[in-house]
């Protein structure tokens, strides 16, 4: 761990001088992309120096005890001796958490796809609260949310929403919300007062950059059609959806939220390239499934993983056997407790598993 603690300090301390070269300086992007590794290690190198500084401390303690004669100076030394082992060992817990692989779309913006499952209209009813739900939790942490697609029923449910929330770190936060959503209570029409159970699948997709993605004009068939649903007039009358298809994997993106047909296009094209990444990226994850047993699950979109129990007012993550007794504030926003027991309980998983190989 020392050696490639060492190396990571010794690439950072290149790239400080890079970042202040101006002939560096002069070419922007290659000075943005150095500032950007750098900024990656900082944490950790800072965390490195701090346990050089203690393990100093430590020897200089460790070898001023072997001479020292007074009683009161020796205990004293003792004490600090005490002090900088325990200190080491946090900082070594901290640094073998700071060398996990860093996932490299978590400060990324999200693009979200929540669609009811089994269940009919209780299942849409229930992707429309999930909707709400992942719309508060974005507010509160002053991320904006921004609708891309909504397919609304009658009586006020969701068939399929997409849309995407903008804000540093959304992916982090959110990237263990993928997989099926279950509810179980009492519809409304319900006479006889029996709880139903109802379904609804969440897909979290990381917003990628046009250089992440590469759709060729060819592979496209891009459609312009009338919006549906509510909306007044216009909205009935000119054709300003998108509709996209992308030939090699099939997949299909639709836009009506706006009336430009031009910021529908680019908000369908948005969506497009992070399903395309996603894609690709699940059937390359796929390659690799031992691995990802290891870890708590981001995108396993059959993988129930969650269960919202109104008669009880509680709510269980199935992957890490959580369970709160705050089901209404829960689906109001205030989810970050059981978002960080997921970052937390993949984390020890990533740990366990390094220090097995």
């Amino acid at each position: 761990m020392i050696e490639k603690l060492e190396a990571i300090k010794q690439r950072y301390d290149i790239l400080t001088e890079k970042i202040a070269d101006p002939a560096v300086i002069a070419k922007m992007d290659e000075w943005k992309k150095i500032a950007k590794e750098r900024a990656d290690m900082e944490e950790t190198v800072e965390k490195y120096l701090e346990y050089k500084r203690v393990e100093a401390d430590k020897i200089a303690a460790e070898q001023s005890i072997l001479t020292e004669t007074d009683p009161e100076m020796k205990a004293l030394l003792e004490e600090e001796i005490y002090g900088c082992k325990k200190q080491l060992e946090e900082l070594i817990e901290e640094l073998k958490i700071l060398l996990l692989p860093k996932d490299p779309n978590d400060d990324k913006n999200v693009i979200l796809e929540i669609r009811g499952g089994a269940g009919g209209e209780e299942a849409a009813l229930f992707a429309q609260i999930l909707y709400k739900m992942y719309s508060r939790f974005a507010e509160s942490k002053r991320w904006k949310v921004e609708e891309i697609d909504i397919n609304e029923t009658e009586l006020g449910g969701v068939k399929e929403v997409t849309f995407s929330i903008n804000g540093k770190g959304a992916y982090s936060k959110l990237k263990y919300e993928s997989g099926v959503h279950r509810v179980q209570r009492v519809p409304e029409t319900e006479s006889q007062g029996r709880v139903h159970t109802s379904t609804a699948t969440v897909a979290v997709l990381p917003e990628v950059e046009d250089v992440e993605v590469n759709i060729e004009e060819k592979d496209l068939i891009i459609e312009t059609c009338r919006s549906s649903g509510a909306g007044g007039q216009h909205i009935n009358k000119t054709e300003s959806a998108i509709r996209m298809v992308h030939i090699p994997t099939g997949i299909v993106v639709t836009c009506q939220d706006e009336r430009s047909q031009i910021k529908n296009r680019e908000k369908a094209m948005k969506v497009l390239k992070s399903r395309i990444y996603d894609y690709y990226n699940t059937k390359y994850m796929s390659e690799y499934a031992e691995n990802r047993k290891s870890q708590v699950g981001t995108g396993d979109r059959s993988e129930r993983i969650r269960t919202y129990n109104f008669p009880q007012g509680r709510v269980t993550d199935h992957r890490i056997g959580m369970t709160l007794y705050n089901l209404p504030d829960f689906i109001m926003g205030d989810i970050e407790e059981m978002v960080d027991a997921l970052a937390i309980a993949d984390r020890e998983k990533q740990l366990a598993s390094s220090e097995d190989e």
